[in-house]
């Protein structure tokens, strides 16, 4: 298989990409992810995630031959907010209150740009992630786990957040930040193969 350049430092991105086995440098992208309120919440992803591969693209070499590049966003949305990373403990606090006891809804974008095409393809998904009520002190443990650092929402469904989450609907992968099935699909609709070993 040839490298795929993942326009992304997200350890999560990169764990899915080893467990299928995908060969990936990492470059980070240079993207200002500031949220403008004319932008509907659903797209918001799928633009961060097509500005960051076009941030790696331009950031190579002229007459460096670009494969691959893959890039990939989330966000989480509740009642028409909009929650990315949080900036602090404070915040991220705050977060926590708002989904306690609720529902929100995850969406992550996923970008693969082919190189020798010029051309991207995309696809979205959606998982609507349920906790469950949280007492002050089931809070306040979980935030100082430090998990909350760097993740949209404030949490990782992947590790200790588990313990307040009752349901999902949809994927965890694309909670964690790569949905697998939505990637597997745009890497065989470019004719990028991860079945090694079962090719002719």
């Amino acid at each position: 298989m040839e490298p795929i350049i993942l326009a992304s430092s997200s350890p999560r991105r990169q764990d899915i990409l080893k467990m299928l086995d995908i060969p990936f440098q990492v470059i980070m992208p240079n993207v200002d992810e500031t949220l403008t309120a004319a932008i509907e919440p659903m797209d918001v992803p799928e633009l961060l995630a097509r500005e960051k591969v076009l941030s790696v693209v331009h950031s190579l070499p002229p007459q460096q031959e670009i494969a691959w590049v893959l890039g990939a966003d989330t966000i989480v949305e509740k009642d028409g907010k909009v929650y990315g990373k949080p900036q602090d403990q404070i915040q991220a606090e705050e977060f926590l209150r708002d989904f306690q006891g609720s529902s929100h809804n995850v969406y992550t974008a996923v970008v693969l740009y082919n190189g020798r095409k010029r051309t991207s393809t995309s696809k979205v998904a959606k998982t609507v992630v349920h906790f469950s009520p949280m007492t002050d002190e089931e809070i306040k443990w979980y935030l100082d786990t430090g998990e909350w650092h760097g993740a949209a929402g404030g949490y990782r469904i992947q590790s200790l957040a588990s313990c307040f989450i009752t349901k999902i609907e949809g994927s965890q992968s694309c909670v964690a930040g790569l949905p697998i099935k939505e990637l597997y699909d745009i890497l065989k609709e470019q004719d990028y193969s991860i079945l090694t070993g079962f090719d002719d």
